[in-house]
């Protein structure tokens, strides 16, 4: 799970008033009520639910495609564009490191992992990875000084074998300021971590920012819907869905030819996606276990499921709704656009422990009534798993605490350098009778427009 985020330097990021990087943190605070709404494990309290506000503009998104570009950069590599994302309000800032770390929790222990990088120049400046301790120490796992082409390895790997390998692989990239340790010791590393247990963290803290942080845009499907072919109680599925309005009361795959799936795409594309089936029908056969295998795929206004066989030919389906007591069925195309988005966002709803979800403007095309509800549900079925969600939102219906803690509530706002400046409802004496959301708009926790005259009036 998320325990913290820090960022400088990075699009609107620059600095705090102290000089230290920007921090969003899922740390549960002072607040006593709802603590079903936190995570506990004995040692740390986590919250499992966060709301950002702001205004148009404020840094919202920013935050979020912070922690999308900290992900990127461990699994693929420094993004195209990252050239000119430092933060352009100082010259200075151009040849200045950018800064990225994430406390994350994994296995009731917990872990800083961060680097830095001048972002103009594509070059790495510092990586480590750190274990947190109860008594507040820091246990050096890996720290790499790239600039000075010296990488310390901490005494967990001192095991025989163990040992050597780590340092060949980090002596091989002591002087590439253009790479991750992390990152090299994610490719082709199978046989490390199955003969040397205390190697695995660094496969675990890999694996949990590749598949376990979820970062979803606006104008990005958030599912591929896979949950649903998948779903074992399609009643259950049906309850939720229908639950938020939409009207739908049943759905079922269909055969479709897979020449539908092609459809208009560029032909470069589709021999792309003919080749990557090819190339996983040919992994299947080498394989006695599995007999086949399937693959979802997903556009704004389709949905595929490829299932590959050994010999057979591939069999494609797509999936149809019906609404009401008739078994008439409706494609995803023909969907509203609030349907759409709540056949979304269900994956969440129906997701088990370990992930950590964040996305950006939650009430994107749906009702204010629907979002208070989805969240409302989202933290009822959250109550016994270790699930977050962190989401982007204008929506102040939600700015309520017969819904939220005060800790759940952060603000953005945009200070007159152009900077980002982000912050916790908990840092106000909020008093619990305060009509929140009322106070908000009104500018009281900063994070609203502010507008100015368009066509000022002429005097006579």
């Amino acid at each position: 799970m998320l325990i913290r985020f820090n960022v400088k330097n990075f699009m609107s990021f620059n600095t705090n008033e102290q000089g230290q990087s920007e921090e969003f943190s899922m740390i549960a605070g002072k607040v006593r009520s709802k603590k079903e709404h936190v995570y506990n494990d004995g040692k740390i309290k986590l919250l499992k639910f966060a709301a950002i506000y702001g205004a148009n503009a404020a840094g919202k998104s920013n935050i979020v495609k912070a922690m999308k570009f900290m992900r990127d950069t461990v699994v693929f590599g420094l993004p195209e564009g990252h050239t000119e994302k430092y933060c352009k309000t100082s010259s200075e800032n151009k040849d200045l490191p950018s800064y990225f770390e994430m406390e994350i929790a994994i296995n009731n222990k917990y872990y800083a992992y961060g680097f830095e990088v001048i972002l103009s120049q594509s070059k790495f400046v510092s990586e480590w990875l750190m274990e947190l301790r109860e008594d507040n120490s820091e246990h050096v796992l890996f720290e790499r000084d790239i600039q000075n082409s010296n990488c310390i390895l901490g005494n967990d790997f001192k095991e025989k074998g163990l040992w050597e390998k780590i340092s060949i692989y980090s002596d091989d990239i002591k002087d590439d300021s253009t790479v991750l340790l992390l990152s090299v010791m994610n490719q082709n590393k199978k046989n490390l971590y199955e003969e040397y247990k205390k190697a695995r963290i660094l496969k675990q803290l890999y694996r949990w920012i590749e598949r376990s942080l979820d970062i979803n845009y606006p104008d990005q499907p958030i599912s591929d819907y896979s949950y649903l072919a998948k779903a074992n109680n399609v009643e259950e599925v049906c309850k939720i869905i229908s639950a938020f309005g939409t009207g739908i009361t049943n759905f079922e795959m269909v055969d479709v030819p897979i020449e539908r799936v092609l459809g208009d795409m560029p032909r470069d594309i589709q021999k792309h996606i003919l080749t990557d089936i090819e190339g996983k029908r040919a992994k299947l056969r080498k394989e006695e276990k599995k007999q086949s295998i399937s693959l979802a795929m997903r556009s704004r206004t389709e949905f595929f499921v490829i299932t590959l066989s050994r010999d057979a030919e591939p069999q494609c389906q797509t999936i149809e709704f019906s609404h009401g007591k008739k078994d008439i069925f409706f494609g995803l195309s023909e969907e509203s656009d609030g349907t759409v988005r709540i056949l979304d966002l269900l994956e969440i709803l129906i997701a088990g422990s370990g992930k950590t979800y964040v996305i950006d403007e939650l009430d994107r095309c749906l009702h204010p009534s629907l979002t208070y509800k989805f969240v409302n549900t989202f933290l009822q079925l959250a109550a016994e798993k270790a699930i977050q969600l962190i989401v982007t939102t204008h929506e102040s219906r939600l700015l309520d605490f017969d819904l939220l803690r005060r800790d759940e509530v952060w603000f953005i706002n945009k200070n007159r350098n152009g900077e980002s400046d982000i912050y916790s409802l908990e840092e106000y004496n909020a008093r619990f009778d305060q009509k929140i959301d009322k106070a908000y708009l009104e500018g009281r926790y900063g994070g609203v427009p502010i507008f100015s005259t368009v066509f000022p009036i002429k005097e006579e």
